[in-house]
């Protein structure tokens, strides 16, 4: 979802990345300590997601009362001096028409460019870091020498649905044209990184592509320009966030009221792209359609197998949604001044329905077709649903991701926080937006269901849960993607010197079942357990990272995230590498800010890899520590 201020959005990031490697000079270490290999060539594309993109004025607004007007080319997404001095004024230049997808008549928004747009989304001394998106990453990248134009990125406007983004800015148009530029700029392939809805992005621009290239060509394609691909955090199942968002509001940090956050929310045709459905269900191959001729105006919706029927919550956790209908002639959006006349005492002897819904129920638009007399909101929403997202001529993004055909795919998530995978709704008695509130939410809590007030919850619980944002039962689809067989290893997130790593070896993974490794794990350490083929599909490479305690919106911005990252990625390009997947058994600094003084033995710590070097300006023991070799020598270690 968006940042909170504290830059909690990202519910939703998209990227599309260079793995730090990806620009550096051609170099890989031979004995004389030089890089010798060819990774020149890579460049890496990011693409941010939901709310991760600076959005710009594109129009002159005067706003009363106000001192602050907007003017073209201010800053829109995020100006909080703006949100909090004039925030009517601000919302006009945010919200879109719910039913067309266009601005407001008086102002109009767009998305900014290059780097500085995904960076931090309101730059200043307090506001930069707690809105910082990207920053780290890119600080990252230029630390390891990567050339500035091996990193590109393609923002876009986080608001708009699939379709509404081609169609208004062509922007998977853009897209393919950067990914051929910088085939043609530097000679290789790129690297793709993306985060939360970005990876929706992404998937979506892989089935576009399809309609814009030869069949024969797709494939060739893809391997000529795409050399990784890294889903961070992905939704592949969609999130029950979204759903707690588009019917109380979700304000993510800004200073605005949950009514108004919803809203917002619900104006953005992408809210529902990030909608929670089942994985039993399927829509028809649109893409088969264009070439058979046999393209309608209303498409069949979904098709499911006996199992969403058979089995509870569409395989889902638990229910997504519990909702009190009100009692038969009350109104569940008064107005005002019904608000003010209605003696509630007349509704205690009433008893309201308790109605739950499925994830399948959530995504076909039962469950908004059911409070259709309830709440206004529900007419607009399924308008979208139908029109943006089951009727898109490209692809149905409610539906089960099948591995997409790149030869290498990663898949990167965070487990074991606390995360929510059901709510409990009810009439508030107030005004629509205000019209619901939560009554109960129901967490996954490690193989658990709990209530908010602590209570076990029954239900389908999974071997571990999410990432605080989206449930381990959509971040875990991907290891649907891996081989027949998969060597497992489970190691420490900090550097370690190999003793406390597990390993099972060629466990059989059942398509549809989780992969459950039997394995150890003390609760006082962090670990980070791969998952990675055996045997592979044929001319294709799948692995998935579990990192304990990554929180959803904070991975991207973890020093161990991105340190597995240039590892792996080093160890693709350098010529010595035999095996396919980079060694878990040991884990040193590679950077003079990993080395730090240990007290307790009164020197730097890793002594095989640090040493004491002091430097003018040093203000304590740790900032002496230094590694004693090059970057470039530490790496040749892990080939």
């Amino acid at each position: 979802m968006p940042v909170q201020l504290k830059v909690r959005f990202c519910f939703v990031v998209v990227v599309v990345i260079f793995v730090p490697l990806l620009g550096a000079p051609r170099q890989t270490a031979a004995a004389d300590g030089k890089m010798t290999g060819n990774y020149s060539k890579l460049s890496g594309i990011i693409i941010p997601g939901f709310a991760s993109t600076q959005l710009r004025a594109w129009s002159f607004l005067d706003c009363p009362y106000s001192p602050l007007d907007f003017n073209p080319l201010d800053l829109v997404w995020l100006d909080t001096t703006k949100l909090l001095s004039a925030v009517n004024c601000w919302l006009k230049c945010v919200l879109l028409d719910p039913y067309n997808q266009t601005d407001h008549p008086e102002c109009k928004s767009r998305p900014d460019s290059g780097l500085s747009a995904i960076t931090e989304l309101d730059p200043g001394y307090i506001t930069g870091p707690l809105s910082s998106v990207w920053k780290d990453w890119i600080k990252w990248c230029i630390e390891f020498g990567i050339e500035a134009n091996a990193i590109i990125a393609v923002p876009y406007d986080w608001r708009l649905s699939p379709s509404k983004l081609e169609e208004r800015d062509l922007y998977f148009h853009k897209l393919k044209l950067t990914f051929e530029t910088a085939l043609k700029l530097r000679g290789g392939p790129s690297v793709v990184f993306a985060h939360s809805l970005g990876n929706n992005v992404f998937r979506y621009f892989l089935e576009w592509l399809k309609l814009e290239i030869a069949p024969k060509q797709y494939i060739q394609w893809l391997d000529e320009h795409i050399h990784a691909y890294f889903a961070v955090g992905s939704p592949f199942l969609g999130a029950t966030e979204t759903v707690k968002a588009a019917l109380s509001g979700a304000t993510f940090g800004l200073p605005v009221s949950e009514g108004t956050a919803r809203l917002m929310f619900n104006s953005f045709g992408s809210s529902l792209w990030m909608m929670p459905f089942s994985k039993y269900c399927t829509a028809d191959s649109i893409y088969w359609k264009h070439f058979s001729g046999g393209i309608k105006k209303d498409h069949p919706t979904y098709h499911c197998d006996e199992q969403e029927f058979r089995l509870n919550y569409s395989g889902w956790p638990t229910n997504i949604v519990n909702i009190e209908i009100p009692i038969r002639g009350y109104d569940a959006y008064p107005s005002v001044t019904d608000v003010t006349q209605t003696n509630l005492s007349s509704m205690e002897y009433g008893f309201p329905t308790l109605l739950s819904f499925s994830a399948r129920e959530v995504s076909d638009g039962t469950f908004f077709k059911s409070i259709e007399d309830y709440d206004p909101e529900s007419k607009r929403l399924l308008h979208q649903l139908k029109k943006l997202y089951h009727n898109d001529h490209i692809l149905n993004p409610l539906t089960p991701w099948d591995r997409p055909p790149i030869k290498n795919v990663f898949c990167i998530y965070g487990v074991d926080m606390k995360t929510e995978v059901g709510h409990y709704f009810a009439p508030s008695g107030k005004p629509y937006p205000d019209n619901w509130i939560i009554t109960d939410i129901i967490y996954e809590m490690e193989g658990s269901l709990i209530s908010r007030s602590g209570n076990l919850v029954e239900g389908n619980p999974g071997t571990s849960s999410g990432d605080e944002t989206v449930p381990y039962h959509s971040l875990s689809w991907c290891k649907n993607w891996l081989g027949p067989k998969v060597n497992i290893t489970r190691t420490p997130q900090t550097e370690h010197d190999g003793s406390d790593v597990q390993v099972e070896l060629s466990v059989e993974n059942l398509h549809g079942a989780d992969i459950v490794p039997n394995m150890t794990r003390s609760p006082k350490v962090k670990c980070i357990t791969y998952y990675e083929d055996s045997e592979s599909i044929p001319e294709k490479r799948t692995a998935v990272w579990e990192l304990d305690k990554a929180n959803h919106r904070n991975i991207v911005r973890s020093p161990v995230l991105m340190r597995e990252l240039w590892l792996q990625m080093w160890h693709d390009i350098h010529p010595d590498a035999t095996s396919k997947f980079v060694t878990k058994a040991k884990r040193g600094p590679l950077r003079d800010e990993d080395c730090y003084w240990d007290y307790g033995k009164a020197r730097c710590a890793w002594s095989e890899y640090c040493e004491y070097s002091y430097a003018f300006g040093d203000v304590h023991l740790g900032q002496s520590c230094r590694l004693k070799m090059s970057s470039a020598d530490m790496l040749l270690r892990y080939v």
